[in-house]
């Protein structure tokens, strides 16, 4: 069993962000690649062998990608039969497991008691799963109840329950803003704040913050409402286990076209934080390698920029 780091307080002065600056090391998001893992071009197996040639040292694993996780059956059994391989793996290539993003396994604010319990304990598998790969964290959502009160409620509920758990394995829950009210930052950070266990955090994603969508919509259609982007990102970095940099577009010089990377990137560092940060490419370029190869290169260049 692997002992949990409390998230000490940091003094960020100004030789601790040099430090920090200095230090930064780079995950890569395996939902980048997720178009020629879905298509057959690419085996989500071959993950870390991929992820080592594109020049990363650390995992992010996304569970929806591995076909045998559909089969629940003998959930526990599947689940642990590929998290060894997966290890077996990242072994073999030298890599490092950051994190498994936990995708359609029932939803932690879930308004019915049941199913929310249900989650719950599915998700204790992943974390189980996590502890073999040692990996620190399972990326999971906060989808379900739509009333704020009632969400902020059986998401402290929820979250307690798994980080409590995470505590004995050596395993965090981290949320990512992820739509919906997941994307408030400050209803979120309230969470966090209540729940206030050393295994419980956040993944802050520098892109999604939609909170409403057309019709209604959870994915796919488009945002008709935005939360605060940089509001969110340093409402949330407090609680960070991770970050998410994500992209989408890109200009001639290599910026993204939404994002101010740099402005982003400061309030990273100005957090005090030093763990992985995670490149998410989700672009439109036919081949995925050059928008994380392109993301990889604004993330450094934002780097060298910091004060």
């Amino acid at each position: 069993m692997k002992e949990v780091e409390k998230t000490p307080t940091i003094e960020v002065t100004e030789e601790k962000k040099m430090e920090i600056k200095d230090n930064y090391k780079f995950s890569l998001a395996q939902w980048s690649l997720h178009t020629p893992f879905l298509d057959g071009s690419m085996d989500p197996m071959d993950f870390a062998k991929i992820a080592k040639g594109l020049g990363y040292t650390g995992l992010e694993y996304v569970t929806q990608l591995y076909p045998q996780v559909q089969d629940k059956s003998d959930y526990r059994t599947t689940v642990m039969n590929l998290a060894k391989e997966l290890k077996k793996r990242s072994d073999e290539a030298g890599m490092e497991n950051v994190l498994l993003m936990v995708d359609r396994d029932g939803e932690l604010a879930d308004p019915d008691p049941v199913k929310r319990a249900e989650a719950i304990e599915v998700h204790k598998i992943w974390m189980d799963a996590a502890a073999l790969m040692g990996a620190h964290s399972i990326r999971a959502n906060l989808f379900g109840v739509e009333d704020p009160a009632e969400w902020h409620k059986v998401s402290v509920a929820s979250l307690k329950e798994l980080a409590t758990y995470g505590a004995s394995k050596g395993v965090s829950i981290i949320i990512e803003n992820h739509g919906g009210l997941s994307s408030d930052g400050e209803k979120l950070a309230a969470v966090m704040r209540e729940v206030n266990m050393p295994t419980c955090g956040t993944l802050p994603d520098f892109g999604n913050f939609c909170l409403k969508r057309e019709g209604g919509e959870r994915w796919g259609a488009p945002c008709v409402e935005e939360y605060d982007i940089y509001k969110g990102i340093a409402e949330l970095m407090p609680f960070a286990k991770g970050v998410s940099a994500k992209s989408y577009n890109f200009d001639e010089a290599g910026n993204e076209t939404k994002l101010d990377y740099k402005r982003i990137m400061q309030i990273v560092q100005d957090s005090g934080f030093t763990g992985y940060v995670g490149v998410e490419y989700e672009g439109p370029l036919e081949d995925p390698k050059e928008g994380i190869a392109l993301t990889k290169t604004l993330v450094e260049k934002s780097i060298s920029q910091l004060k």
